[in-house]
C-alpha cells in the first residue's frame, strides 16, 4: 500500500487545478464566455505540458542513485539537467527509536537541490541517541506543485545514533584501582632487539650461525618479548529500567551512556595501557584499544532498558576486589541493593537522575545544572514526538549509601 502511494504522481493541488479547470471550461462553453474559455484552456494546457515534461524527464533519471551516507544530513546526487520550472527533491521517511526502545516516532525530511548543484543539506537531527531506520528517494516536482514524480533508486539506511557528548572535569584514575597483570610487547626491529653478540653463558642452540658467519662474530638470538605492566579497569553499566519507558527515562539512559563514553575516552587518553572490562545487562566486553572502544560505543547506542534482575552472590561484580566504576540511572530500582552487595570494595558511582537539589557533582563545589532535552528539537530535526511523550513523569526517589559519586541531572522540557 505504501509503495502504491509513493508511486502516485498527482498532488492535491494538481488534482484540484485539473478539476476546477474542467468545470470552468464546461460552464464557459455552455455559457459561451470567451474569457473563461481562454483562462481554463490555458490552465489545462499548462497542466498537460508539465505532466508530459515531468514524465519524459523521469525516464531519463531512471538510473539516478543518490549518495546518502553518514552524516545523514547530507546527500549527494549526480548533477543532472531538469526542465525549467522543475526541481529535484530528496525525501527521507523512516522511524527513530530513542535508545533502541520499541516505540519509534515517525521521521520526515525533505530538501531541494539547487539548480546546477549535486549536494544539498537535509534538516535531519536527533536530540538523543538511538536507532534510525529509514529510506531516501528522489522526486521531481514542478514549482507550482502540480506533480511529484518518483525517480531514481531508493536508498535504505539503518544507523546507530550516538549520544551527544557530556562535558566534565578531568577524572584521575589510580593505577592500583584495577587488577594488574603483565602482557608481552614485541619489538619489530630485528637487528637491534632480536640478536646480540655472544656472551659466556649463552646457550649454543641460540647462536645464529648464519649471521655469525656473515660478519665473522658470534651472534646470539634473544627473546623478542618484554614485559609491560597493564591495568584492567572494571566497569558495570547498569541499563536496568522499565520495559515501557517514558521519554524522560530514555533521556536519563542517554546521559548515562554519554557519561560512560566520556569515562572510557578520558581514561584511555590518560594512559593507553589501561584495559576496560565492561559488564552490562546485555553482555560483557574487554576493550583494549580506541578502535574497540568506538565499536563498543556504536553497539550500546541502541541498548534499551533491560528488566531489573537480582545480583547473584557469585557474580564477578560482587566477588571482585579492585575498584569498581558503576554507571546507572534513577530508573534502576535494584541499584541500592547492588551497591550494598559490593560495599567491601571501593566503588565510584556515576548516576543520571531527574533534576533535584542537594547532591553535588564529583570534585565540584557547585551544584550541577540539569541537562535539558527539548521536545521541540524533535520537530525541528524532522522527527515527530509521540503524544505520550508530553505526559508528565513522576520523579523516582533512590537512596544510595555514602560513596564517591558523580550525579548527572537531566530533564525534559517542551
Amino acid at each position: 500500500m505504501k509503495n502504491k502511494l509513493k508511486s502516485i504522481v498527482f498532488t492535491l493541488p494538481g488534482v484540484a487545478v485539473f478539476l476546477i479547470s474542467i468545470i470552468i471550461l464546461i460552464r464557459s462553453l455552455s455559457a459561451r464566455n470567451a474569457y473563461e474559455i481562454l483562462l481554463s484552456s490555458a490552465a489545462l494546457a499548462l497542466w498537460v505540458v508539465f505532466c508530459c515534461a515531468g514524465a519524459w524527464t523521469v525516464r531519463r533519471l531512471a538510473a539516478l542513485e543518490p549518495l546518502w551516507k553518514p552524516p545523514l544530513n547530507m546527500v549527494t546526487i549526480r548533477a543532472v539537467r531538469v526542465p525549467r520550472f522543475f526541481r529535484l527533491h530528496f525525501v527521507v521517511r523512516g522511524r527513530f527509536f530513542p535508545q533502541g526502545s520499541q516505540q519509534g516516532c515517525p521521521v520526515f525530511a525533505e530538501t531541494s537541490l539547487p539548480r546546477g548543484s549535486g549536494t544539498a543539506g537535509i534538516n535531519l537531527y536527533f536530540p538523543l541517541g538511538g536507532l534510525f531506520r529509514g529510506e531516501g528517494s528522489c522526486r521531481l516536482r514542478d514549482v507550482f506543485g502540480f506533480f511529484s514524480f518518483p525517480c531514481g533508486h531508493m536508498q535504505k539506511q539503518t544507523m546507530h545514533i550516538r549520544s551527544a557528548p557530556c562535558n566534565a572535569k578531568v577524572l584521575r584514575i589510580e593505577a592500583q584501582s584495577g587488577a594488574e597483570d603483565r602482557r608481552n610487547k614485541t619489538s619489530s626491529d630485528e637487528e637491534r632487539y632480536y640478536m646480540r653478540e655472544y656472551a659466556p653463558g649463552d646457550r649454543f642452540r641460540d647462536i645464529n650461525w648464519k649471521s655469525s658467519d656473515r660478519i665473522d662474530t658470534l651472534i646470539t638470538r634473544i627473546s623478542p618479548d618484554n614485559q609491560e605492566k597493564v591495568t584492567r579497569i572494571e566497569v558495570y553499566f547498569r541499563n536496568y529500567g522499565p520495559s515501557c519507558a517514558a521519554i524522560a527515562d530514555l533521556w536519563l539512559l542517554d546521559r548515562a551512556k554519554a557519561r560512560l563514553a566520556w569515562f572510557l575516552r578520558s581514561v584511555k587518553e590518560e594512559k593507553a595501557s589501561y584495559i576496560f572490562r565492561i559488564r552490562s545487562a546485555t553482555g560483557t566486553w574487554e576493550l583494549n584499544d580506541q578502535e574497540q572502544i568506538d565499536s563498543f560505543l556504536e553497539e550500546i547506542a541502541v541498548f534499551p532498558f533491560s528488566p531489573i534482575q537480582g545480583e547473584e552472590p557469585s557474580s564477578p561484580a560482587v566477588e571482585g576486589t579492585g575498584e569498581l566504576y558503576v554507571f546507572s540511572t534513577e530508573c534502576d530500582a535494584g541499584l541500592p541493593a547492588f551497591l550494598l552487595s559490593v560495599q567491601k570494595r571501593p566503588v565510584t558511582l556515576f548516576l543520571a537522575q531527574g533534576s533535584g537539589i542537594g547532591v553535588r557533582e564529583l570534585g565540584s563545589k557547585e551544584a550541577a545544572i540539569p541537562t535539558p532535552l527539548y521536545l521541540r528539537d524533535f520537530i525541528a530535526g524532522g522527527a515527530f514526538p509521540l503524544p505520550r511523550w508530553f505526559l508528565k513523569r513522576t520523579p523516582r526517589q533512590i537512596s544510595v549509601p555514602g560513596m564517591q559519586a558523580a550525579i548527572d541531572y537531566a530533564e525534559v522540557r517542551l
